[in-house]
């Protein structure tokens, strides 16, 4: 699942054309900890995946990696 989300995560915010600070103080994290999502150092919580799919606008299978349509 880390491998998944964390590229998916990165990618859905290029697409969006925010940089790693811009998302990180949307969900009120620190640039560090949105980094370490995108490394695959650690994973978001239940309530930080909820933000991700209402700020890029797709469903939990889909950044989970459960589904390829967002």
């Amino acid at each position: 699942m880390a491998y998944e989300i964390r590229h998916r995560i990165k990618a859905l915010r290029k697409e969006c054309g925010y940089t790693q600070k811009q998302l990180a103080a949307m969900l009120n994290k620190s640039e560090t900890g949105l980094a370490s999502w995108e490394q695959g150092l650690s994973e978001p919580s239940v309530t930080d995946i909820r933000l991700l799919c209402k700020i890029f606008g797709v469903s939990a299978d889909y950044l989970l990696g459960l589904d390829d349509k967002s």
